[in-house]
């Protein structure tokens, strides 16, 4: 119960360079519980946290977001001066050549790590940690991207090419959402560098979390029978997404309810409402406290590392 007081809005916006396929569910609190309204586009990313406030009407606002939130140690041991991610994020205002994309290994630099702009043959991730001075391959991963028992790996943050790639909707997150938001009069707080989720969110305002989908299929125990990227199989889920709902003491409004049952649609941008869904039911289990609010102990993943909001299961070569 606690949890669930602790904020008014809860929200996942799935990401993406392209702004056509950044989508956001929102749950708002009310007597007997959530109301989980469908999908809608993200919007203007230089209004967003003022929207999300105004709609918490005063109340705290938890905010997920499927991006990456922290930065590989390799990385910041190799390269950053600030104290923590949040500051080097802040930092990175006066650095705007950061978020350009190398074409060739000889651009890349602590001051420019994203690569590569396009793909060319041979071109593979132990080179790109090479040529940034972080060993092998594994440098460009946090602890959360690895593979764990539960889920396998997520993409390493620099890397931008593909379809398991993080890079990309990162720059445009930090570059174009995080960056005016720290910098404005009421900055969001950051999970879990500026503390625990629950305890944030006490303080009131926008909390932001990283949240990943495919972590939440593992905490409802969910089972994609094909592919996300199927109507039908979105489809075939839909009465487990209820199930999970009305565990929550959540339930759909009725646009989310003919969107659950329709698969999302089949225009392309139905895979991204899917997700947004999902990661929505990963912040309500925070929430209800059947997820934990923290990070495992280890200060590098509260400094600059991030963790995944509700991720309990640890890479399978444990913390290092």
């Amino acid at each position: 119960m606690l949890g669930r007081m602790a904020a008014t809005l809860a929200v996942h916006a799935d990401w993406s360079a392209d702004a056509r396929k950044r989508w956001m569910t929102r749950a708002t609190r009310e007597a007997a519980g959530w109301r989980i309204a469908a999908p809608e586009p993200v919007g203007d990313l230089a209004t967003l946290l003022a929207r999300l406030r105004a709609s918490a009407r005063g109340g705290a606002v938890a905010l997920g977001v499927d991006l990456p939130l922290g930065l590989p140690r390799a990385f910041a041991r190799a390269h950053a001066t600030e104290p923590d991610f949040p500051a080097f994020l802040r930092g990175l205002a006066a650095r705007p050549g950061f978020f350009q994309v190398c074409e060739t290994l000889a651009e890349l630099a602590p001051d420019r790590p994203f690569y590569p702009a396009r793909g060319r043959k041979g071109m593979t991730r132990a080179a790109h940690a090479a040529a940034l001075g972080l060993g092998g391959a594994d440098g460009l991963s946090r602890l959360c991207d690895r593979a764990t028992a539960e889920r396998p790996a997520g993409a390493p943050l620099f890397w931008t090419l593909g379809a398991n790639q993080t890079g990309k909707a990162a720059i445009a997150a930090w570059r174009d959402l995080l960056l005016p938001a720290l910098a404005s009069p009421t900055p969001p707080a950051l999970w879990p560098f500026d503390g625990d989720f629950l305890p944030l969110l006490a303080r009131g305002g926008v909390v932001l979390a990283e949240t990943y989908p495919a972590e939440a299929m593992r905490h409802f125990a969910l089972r994609m029978g094909g592919s996300k990227r199927r109507q039908a199989d979105r489809a075939a889920l839909a009465q487990a997404l209820l199930a999970a709902m009305a565990g929550l003491d959540a339930a759909p409004d009725a646009a989310l309810r003919a969107a659950l049952a329709a698969g999302f649609g089949a225009e392309a941008a139905g895979e991204d409402k899917f997700d947004s869904v999902l990661g929505v039911l990963c912040v309500l289990n925070v929430l209800a406290g059947r997820r934990p609010d923290g990070v495992p102990d280890d200060p590098w993943l509260r400094r600059w590392e991030g963790w995944v909001l509700g991720q309990a299961a640890l890479p399978r070569a444990g913390l290092q």
